[in-house]
């Protein structure tokens, strides 16, 4: 497979690396076999620079486009790379933008004292035309125990899903041993009308609620763990019409490169593993998650989807 021509005298684009001990190593995995049907790559992280040989940005969505991996949402988790996502966005037509402060950033703005201005300014990037979504948000109990912590997740949280509402784009919620506080907080507060649980790490009993109230799970490479029935199980359950496909890269890359860097360019590594699940034609399940993910975020060639 040939790679779309990349210049060398482009200089790399990172916003950050990773912390030295969650870096690797290792090298970037080889391309996969292309996509008959292409999909997206709906939840992504290309600012951060990993791996033994890091591959930034234009380059990661080159080798995408040659594998039928047709664009991705980058998404924001503070500030910094909230601005860089939808900066990034306006420019590059592959590329869509997702806002947010992560459930782990509040508590930190929170006790800095300026809180309330940081959701300020996500609520004005979460205006620009190719800012598609509000994410990643939610809550996460995983690593904040205190309760002041999850006073300012849940204050966050509350005031992200107004964001979306307010703007008519989706909402991308981070759901971390917070499952039913998350679904308690979506229904007293209202879900926008498109939400999408990224990187679903719930089981059956979790993805039925979500069918129930027209919730989005979005599945990446933990899917195809050995260990992860529960997740097996969830897809199982789940609508094909609320399917996405993500890599949270460069996190959580699929089998058999479990451990290496990943990258947009390994979804049909996921996408196979949810067909050959599922019983279904890989073609036939990238055509509906496609659809499920223009039906969400809008065409990436068009202007942002309004809620009806």
């Amino acid at each position: 497979m040939t790679l779309p021509e990349h210049d060398p005298q482009r200089p790399p684009v990172f916003l950050r690396e990773r912390e030295p001990s969650e870096r690797t190593e290792q090298a970037y995995p080889p391309l996969p076999e292309a996509l008959v049907v292409p999909v997206y790559d709906n939840h992504t992280h290309l600012e951060i620079a990993h791996g033994s040989d890091p591959i930034d940005f234009h380059e990661q969505l080159d080798r995408a486009s040659a594998v039928g991996v047709r664009g991705v949402v980058q998404v924001g988790t503070d500030l910094e790379t909230s601005r860089w996502s939808a900066e990034q966005a306006a420019r590059e037509p592959r590329m869509l933008a997702a806002v947010a402060l992560h459930p782990n950033e509040a508590p930190v703005y929170a006790e800095a004292g300026g809180l309330d201005a940081a959701l300020a300014e996500i609520a004005e990037l979460a205006s620009w035309p190719r800012v598609r979504a509000v994410g990643e948000t939610g809550l996460d109990f995983f690593r904040t125990e205190t309760e002041a912590g999850r006073e300012a997740q849940y204050r966050s949280f509350e005031a992200h899903i107004e964001i979306a509402k307010e703007n008519g784009i989706a909402l991308q919620i981070h759901d971390r041993d917070a499952h039913a506080e998350v679904i308690t907080t979506l229904k007293r507060v209202g879900a926008p009308e498109r939400t999408v649980f990224h990187c679903f790490s719930g089981d059956a009993e979790l993805a039925s609620i979500c069918a129930e109230n027209g919730w989005y799970l979005s599945f990446a490479g933990n899917v195809t763990f050995k260990n992860a029935h529960n997740l097996r199980e969830a897809l199982e359950t789940a609508p094909r019409s609320l399917l996405l496909v993500e890599t949270d890269a460069p996190y959580l890359t699929p089998m058999p490169y479990r451990g290496r860097p990943n990258a947009p360019y390994l979804v049909p590594h996921t996408l196979r593993a949810m067909a050959a699940h599922l019983g279904t034609d890989v073609s036939m399940l990238a055509a509906q998650i496609s659809s499920n993910t223009e039906l969400v975020y809008g065409r990436w060639e068009d202007e942002p989807v309004q809620a009806s």
